[in-house]
This record gives structure tokens, sequence and C-alpha cells, in this order.
């Protein structure tokens, strides 16, 4: 079946542009039953912009958790392995469709895959060398993706969870931790590749692990595109204003000039932070996340654009669900 991409912009200028990636598959579904017909499915790959608590149960070091207050403070009231004080775009997303909050794919007792899961994992890239060792690598997400369609077929049968899968809604986010990791650690990864065989590199590995996700029954991806990483608290400034946010320069929760410094909690390396009083002020929450208003308004972006969103086609995330 040939598949028809449509590509949408959504011009979010505070801090990155979110393009849609959106594959139509036009199919007529057999009803066996009417659960399927009635029940939404999201599955969530990438990094710490997705990243609903998976690190929790790996072993890593604090610099790739959020498993510590102040994280998840404003919604939650506790952490929830989720880098930011609350809230993500996926957990905005899902309340949207009325499913509950997409749980880790690790968590011990998500044994139910109905409603989809999370596979992020914060600090993970397209490579598997980015972080090697700390993350779930985005091939390893594709695993464990393998794994829960298995798991699908085995209960609902082989028409019904091909239905389930092809009827979901798959997001993703991930790369930038392809590109700021050799300007983190010491990897001397850029001495053997130019910029452009490195840029190749992580493009074609995305691009491999994508087809086999699409092999397993994916038809519709919804892809974060890359923050403007110099823009980051942790490097540079951003612009905020006309976007309801009092606060665009400085991250809510950390230390150091624009409180840039990757120290929210106290608990990497660096024990002394700050913390904003009104974090639905701020854009960013630490030195390279974004606050849970943030999270919402590109959200609600993504959902059913307005304002300034430029859109090239005629589909939203809402039109995927309710294409179902």
């Amino acid at each position: 079946m040939k598949m028809k991409f449509i590509v949408q912009n959504l011009g979010v200028s505070i801090f990155f542009k979110v393009f849609l990636i959106i594959a139509i598959i036009s199919q007529t579904f057999g009803s066996k039953t009417d659960y399927y017909r009635s029940n939404k499915a999201l599955f969530i790959f990438g990094d710490s912009f997705l990243d609903a608590g998976n690190n929790n149960y790996i072993n890593t070091t604090t610099f790739d958790q959020a498993n510590f207050l102040p994280y998840g403070e404003t919604y939650f009231n506790f952490p929830t392995g989720r880098f930011s004080d609350g809230r993500l775009i996926s957990d905005f997303i899902a309340e949207y469709v009325n499913i509950p909050l997409v749980p880790p794919f690790l968590q011990p007792d998500n044994n139910k895959y109905y409603n989809g899961v999370n596979f992020a994992s914060g600090g993970a890239g397209a490579l598997v060398e980015t972080f090697q060792g700390s993350v779930i690598p985005f091939k390893t997400q594709a695993i464990n993706f393998k794994k829960v369609t298995t798991w699908l077929r085995h209960k609902l049968g082989s028409s019904d969870s091909k239905t389930l899968l092809s009827n979901a809604v798959y997001m993703f986010s991930i790369g930038s931790n392809d590109y700021l990791s050799p300007f983190l650690t010491n990897s001397d990864v850029l001495k053997h590749y130019s910029h452009t065989e490195y840029v190749a590199m992580v493009i074609g590995n995305f691009t491999s692990t994508i087809k086999e996700i699409h092999k397993r029954g994916a038809k519709k991806f919804v892809i974060l595109n890359l923050p403007p990483l110099g823009c980051l608290p942790g490097t540079r400034i951003i612009q905020s204003q006309g976007k309801g946010f009092k606060e665009g320069k400085s991250a809510c929760c950390g230390s150091g000039p624009f409180r840039g410094e990757y120290s929210c909690g106290g608990k990497r390396g660096e024990k002394h932070f700050e913390l904003c009083d009104k974090p639905n002020e701020s854009v960013f929450w630490d030195s390279y996340h974004l606050t849970e208003s943030a999270y919402k308004q590109l959200a609600a972006q993504m959902w059913s654009p307005t304002g300034n969103s430029h859109t090239i086609g005629s589909y939203t995330i809402r039109d995927f669900f309710q294409a179902m």
C-alpha cells in the first residue's frame, strides 16, 4: 500500500518548530469488536523531551535521571522521572485523546499496552554510541516496541493487533543528544568524521530505525524537530515575547548565568541551585528542558494550530485520532 506523506510545520518560535511527518493510509477495517474503534493508542520514542520515567529503572547517573525534586512539583507534586516541573507534550496529547497518561515501558506494573506505551529515555540518541551505557538507545527502544507488538498479537490475535497498531499514533523526539554529546563528553568522534559525515550517520540511523518500526505496523508518525541547540539556557538565550511568558532567557531551576548550569535538584555534582517562584511564567524549566506551561502551548498547537502557526497540508494530530 502506498503511503502519502504530509508535512506540517507548526511555527512555535518560543523554542522550536514542531514538524509532523504524517503517514496517511487509507484503510477500511472490519469490526470484530468495537473495542478498538473506541480506544486510542499513542506510542512514544525518543529522549528526555518525552521520557516519562524509563530512566528511573536503568543503571545510569543522575545526569540522565529526573526522579528527584523539584522535578514534577507543579502537576504531580512528586518526581516521576519527567525532565520538567510537570507534564510533557505527550501527556497533553494523551489528555486530548482522553486516554491515561502513557506509562514508561520499564515501569514494573505496566503490563497492558492497549493505549500505547512510552519507550523514551533521557539522553538517548539515534546513534547507539550517544551516551552509551547510560541510556536506552533508539534502536533498543525499537526492539522493545517489537516485544510489545508480539504481546499485542498474543493477546488480541493477528487481525485486531494489526488494526490497533495501524490506527495508533507514533511520536518521536530524537537527535539532539547526538549533536550535543561530542561537546559534553570526551568523545573524539568528530576527529574521525567530518560534520557532514556525522550528520549523515545520525540521519541514517534514525531512518533505519523508523523503517523497522513501520515494518511492525506503524502508519502515523509525529516527529518533533530538533530545538536550536545554541539557544538553550545552558548555551544561549532564546526569544519568548508574545507567547505569554515573562522569562524566556533564564531557566527556572539551575545555577550560574541564566541558571544554565545543569544543577536543578542538587544531585548532579553541583549541590547549589536556584528555583524560581512561578515556573508557569518561564519557557525553560532547567538548562535543557521546558516547563509544563511551554509544553502545554506546544501540544495545543500540535493538536489544533492557531495564531502564528504555519501549516502545510490539512492534517493535525487531532485529525489522526479522529480518523481511527
